[in-house]
């Protein structure tokens, strides 16, 4: 085994609980991939693997047996199995289940693995074997590739193959999904609070924009919830296909619906020159986007999208506003909101973070990286 150094900073780091590793962890710089044993002022104090990713060099880890490790995290998902009305959540979360890396993600009879670095990947064929004994009533399951390679992004790994498209169940809403297209699956399983608050009612009454709509996920959960109307605009051509399935898929008409293949940026233009306003927007862009026209980044640019948004809302109406950006703190994420604001009062009326199936490591922000504020205008 590997043995290095680590300096004072990593050593506090590790004692408090936080699983990632950094380069400037290291006293000089390391390149190794693989599992090696780390120490302290010539004592041990962990084991742990390295591989590049793009959240830090390497993790921390307990234990190195994947049965143990998904069984305990199956056992910590048992209301989801108790839910009729959800089938499709995640079931082992990186570092909030104790192995940084990977994540699995159940829809309905089937699994998805993520593989973010590639010595985790390297491990494949020993975790998808703990995870038949762990999971055995799962049909098959499929991967994603989500590190840098040649290997194909997506595959089918082992079992049945599901439909190339199918229902999954989420608050008793359904979604359509696709495992083995792309990096995409039709539906981001993070953002189930939320879409369960626009069912509750958050939504309803209102005329809502949903701006980086992607599927119409949140689109559709208001409609389910009583939103008046919903305007989702995104930029992918196969947005508007793929969001109309999901309100077919809910016998929901779509008189009341209308979709928009276009940059936000200019639907933010057109709404304000024909004079429409929203009772509600959502805002939740990607952490990083580029088009033929500009670069978007979170972490600079998300204010532009709350001035945008200030003049299409309706007095007292209420921006959703949300990032997944693991780097961004939540601290510097409203101090974007409240540049975006401007002289403007708002309140912030509910706040969400990730659900209760991303297990995530307490002692670590970056850990519970979904930040989902709730803006009133006043």
């Amino acid at each position: 085994m590997t043995k290095l150094t680590i300096n004072k900073f990593a050593a506090k780091k590790i004692a408090d609980g936080i699983s990632v590793l950094d380069a400037h962890d290291f006293p000089v710089q390391t390149h190794i991939e693989g599992f090696a044993d780390l120490y302290f002022e010539k004592q041990f104090l962990t084991s742990a693997y390295f591989s590049r990713q793009n959240k830090g060099i390497g993790w921390t880890i307990k234990t190195k047996d994947f049965v143990a490790l998904l069984t305990d995290a199956k056992h910590k998902r048992y209301p989801y199995y108790q839910d009729s009305a959800t089938t499709a959540f995640r079931v082992f979360n990186q570092d909030g289940d104790d192995f940084g890396g990977f994540t699995i993600d159940i829809y309905d009879e089937y699994a998805l693995f993520n593989w973010y670095n590639a010595f985790v990947y390297s491990l494949r064929k020993e975790i998808i074997s703990a995870f038949k004994q762990v999971f055995p009533e799962i049909l098959g399951a499929y991967e994603k590739v989500r590190f840098e390679s040649k290997l194909p992004i997506s595959s089918h790994i082992y079992g049945q193959s599901a439909p190339d498209k199918f229902i999954v169940l989420e608050n008793g809403t359904r979604y359509q999904v696709f495992l083995n297209d792309g990096l995409m699956t039709g539906i981001f399983l993070d953002q189930h609070d939320v879409r369960g608050a626009l069912i509750d009612g958050l939504g309803a009454g209102k005329d809502m924009l949903n701006m980086f709509s992607y599927t119409a996920a949140f689109s559709v959960a208001a409609a389910i919830g009583g939103a008046k109307s919903t305007v989702s605009v995104d930029l992918a051509k196969r947005s508007r296909e793929l969001s109309e399935a999901h309100f077919k898929a809910n016998n929901i008409p779509l008189d009341a619906h209308k979709f928009h293949v276009m940059d936000v940026f200019d639907y933010f233009k057109y709404a304000a020159r024909k004079n429409l306003g929203f009772d509600l927007i959502v805002l939740d862009p990607p952490s990083f986007a580029r088009n033929k026209k500009m670069t978007f980044s979170v972490a600079k640019d998300y204010h532009q999208l709350i001035a945008d948004a200030l003049p299409i809302l309706n007095k007292h109406g209420k921006i959703i506003a949300s990032t997944n950006h693991a780097r961004l703190s939540k601290a510097d994420f409203l101090a974007e909101i409240k540049k975006g604001f401007g002289k403007q009062r708002f309140e912030i009326v509910q706040e969400f973070s990730l659900p209760a199936d991303f297990t995530v490591n307490s002692v670590d922000s970056q850990s519970d990286y979904l930040k989902v504020f709730v803006l009133e205008m006043k």
